[in-house]
């Protein structure tokens, strides 16, 4: 069952949603797990999430899916930021409330993250210290391999183009005008912040209602800085890698480098997926089965000695 729950991040309300643990079977003398979640780029909580969150519950986890501030129910301004370093301060809080929660058990919390979010938890993780396990699934885990792909998919033009509303955006702001928005996600050969071949559909197939295809444009001159993968080496958590092989937006290559660079050890999963095939189907299947035992290895609770 999901209900609806909140915390404060900065002083501002963050919307999220809450599934109780279905099962004892993960339940210790401190409680239960719970996994924390957050969305990929530009995206809601009701983008694809739930399926994945209702696995864990159903295993014997609780879990805190959220919207970032200025996302979706969240309260927050200005909207539609996509600015990596205040999703991450989010993460933190939502980890800071998920250990208060009635039932939980503090020392069990894990990270979860898809595409852009799937980067985040990286970087959170190591920063905190204290998660138990992290997952992510076809993130994009450096900034800067991700704009030299829209350069080789959009070609150089289209860097300009971002790179012009962004300033625009930047600078508008600077001098107390209203924001310059354009769409997340496009077909090719538009002014979108995403225009690989398939995108659009993509996104069309997982978005919930709350999701707007638009964001400052400000967001585009911040993609080659959010470069989780120099954070890899500082995990003190075990991490848990879906590897979407054929992914045209998120390059896998990152992923991989993430996963030979963990410092506390990680598993990875590849499968003949494009970004969005791993939220439905047999792909969603395959991950979400492989995720949903590394949690009960990593999270199981051993009997005592008689």
């Amino acid at each position: 069952m999901v209900s609806e729950t909140g915390f404060d991040s900065h002083g501002t309300r963050c919307s999220a949603w809450y599934l109780e643990a279905g099962t004892d079977a993960l339940t210790g003398p401190r409680g239960r797990p719970c996994v924390v979640m957050g969305h990929g780029f530009g995206a809601t909580k009701d983008a694809g999430l739930l399926p994945f969150a209702e696995r864990f519950a159903a295993a014997g986890a609780a879990v805190l899916v959220f919207d970032y501030r200025g996302y979706g129910t969240s309260e927050g301004s200005p909207r539609q930021n996509v600015f990596h370093v205040a999703h991450r301060q989010d993460y933190h809080a939502a980890l800071a409330h998920a250990r208060g929660l009635p039932g939980v058990d503090p020392d069990r919390i894990v990270l979860w993250g898809s595409s852009y979010s799937g980067g985040h938890v990286v970087p959170v993780a190591a920063r905190d210290g204290q998660v138990a396990a992290v997952i992510s699934q076809g993130a994009a885990m450096d900034g800067l391999a991700a704009l030299l792909e829209i350069g080789r998919y959009a070609g150089i033009g289209q860097l300009l183009r971002l790179t012009g509303h962004g300033l625009r955006d930047l600078v508008g702001s600077a001098l107390g005008r209203g924001p310059h928005l354009i769409p997340v996600v496009g077909p090719p050969g538009s002014l979108a912040a995403i225009t690989a071949e398939g995108a659009e559909d993509g996104y069309r197939s997982i978005m919930g209602p709350t999701f707007r295809n638009e964001m400052l444009a400000r967001g585009a001159l911040f993609i080659p800085l959010n470069r989780p993968v120099t954070a890899a080496a500082k995990l003190r958590a075990p991490i848990f890698l879906v590897v979407a092989a054929d992914d045209n937006i998120a390059p896998p290559a990152a992923v991989r480098a993430v996963a030979a660079k963990a410092g506390a050890g990680s598993e990875i999963l590849e499968l003949p997926s494009g970004h969005f095939d791993i939220y439905s189907g047999e792909m969603f299947e395959r991950s979400a089965s492989a995720q949903v035992a590394f949690l009960q290895r990593v999270l199981r609770v051993e009997a005592p000695a008689v």
